[in-house]
C-alpha cells in the first residue's frame, strides 16, 4: 500500500490516533502536513517521522479559530498539492441532554463538523482537478449508538457520518473517495488520562474482542482507505471497535 508521491494532511497529529496515522503514512512513503494545537507534541511527532525517514511539515494551530484557519489555509496550504485529507482532530464536552450548554455544543460541532467541512472545501478542488483524492473522516461508534452523557459528542460524530456520505456522492465521478472510520475505545492519552477505569471496563465488557484498541489499529485502516487498494470504496462508515456497538 505505497503512498509515495502523495501528500497527506492530518489534523490532531500530536498524539493518539493522529500521531499513529502520521507514522503509518510516513512508513508508506507519503509526504506529511501535520497540524495540532500543541506545538511541543507536534514537534515530537515530526521528529519521529524524520527519524523514520519521512518528511513532515508542521503547523501549530487552534483549528477552532475559524478565521485563523481560513487565513492559514488560503495563505499556506492551498499552495501544497494535498491529495489525502485525514480529519482527525477532536475533543469532547461531556454532558447529559439536560446539562449540556450551547457553548459546549457549539465547540464540539465546530471541531468535528465545521472544521472538516472547511478543510474539505479548501482541498477538494485540487483533488478534483487532479482526478484523484482521498478524504478520511474520523467519526466514532458513538455517532451510531449514542452515549449517555455524550449528547454533544455523539451528535457531532453522527454529523461527521452525514458529511462523509454527502461529500462522497458529490465528488465520486472526479476520482475522489470519502470515507469515515468509527473507532471504539482506543488507548489514546485522553482516554488514559480522563476516563474512569470503571467506564473503560464497561465498554470492554461490551466489546467482542474483550480489550481496548490501539491507535495503530485505527491508523492501519486509515492508510488502507487512502491507498489504491481501496480504490472502489467510498461513502462508507467503517467501525473499528473490536465489536463494540455493532453486534
Amino acid at each position: 500500500m505505497s503512498l509515495s508521491g502523495h501528500t497527506a494532511f492530518i489534523t490532531g497529529a500530536g498524539q493518539g490516533i493522529g500521531k499513529a496515522c502520521a507514522l503509518a503514512f510516513a512508513s508508506r512513503g507519503a509526504n506529511l502536513i501535520l497540524v495540532d494545537k500543541n506545538q511541543e507534541s507536534l514537534t515530537n511527532v515530526a521528529s519521529e517521522v524524520s527519524i523514520a525517514g519521512g518528511t513532515a511539515t508542521q503547523f501549530s494551530l487552534d483549528l477552532t479559530d475559524l478565521e485563523e484557519l481560513k487565513i492559514t489555509g488560503e495563505r499556506d496550504w492551498q499552495k501544497i498539492p494535498i491529495d489525502i485529507l485525514v480529519n482527525n482532530a477532536g475533543f469532547d464536552r461531556p454532558g447529559t441532554t439536560a446539562k449540556i450548554d450551547r457553548k459546549g455544543l457549539d465547540e464540539v460541532f465546530s471541531i468535528h463538523v465545521t472544521v472538516p467541512l472547511m478543510l474539505i472545501q479548501l482541498f477538494l478542488p485540487y483533488m478534483q482537478a487532479a482526478g484523484w483524492g482521498r478524504i478520511i473522516n474520523i467519526s466514532s461508534i458513538y455517532g451510531l449508538i449514542g452515549g449517555k452523557g455524550e449528547v454533544a459528542y455523539s451528535s457531532a460524530k453522527a454529523g461527521v457520518i452525514g458529511l462523509t456520505k454527502s461529500v462522497a456522492k458529490e465528488c465520486g465521478e472526479d476520482g475522489v473517495t470519502v470515507n469515515a472510520v468509527l473507532p471504539g475505545l482506543i488507548r489514546t492519552p485522553t482516554i488514559e488520562r480522563f476516563m474512569a477505569e470503571k467506564y473503560k471496563q464497561q465498554i470492554i465488557a461490551d466489546t467482542a474482542l474483550g480489550r481496548i484498541g490501539e491507535p495503530e489499529e485505527i491508523a492501519r485502516v486509515v492508510t488502507f482507505l487512502a491507498s489504491e487498494d481501496a480504490s472502489f470504496i467510498t461513502g462508507i462508515t467503517l467501525p473499528v471497535s473490536g465489536g463494540w456497538g455493532v453486534l
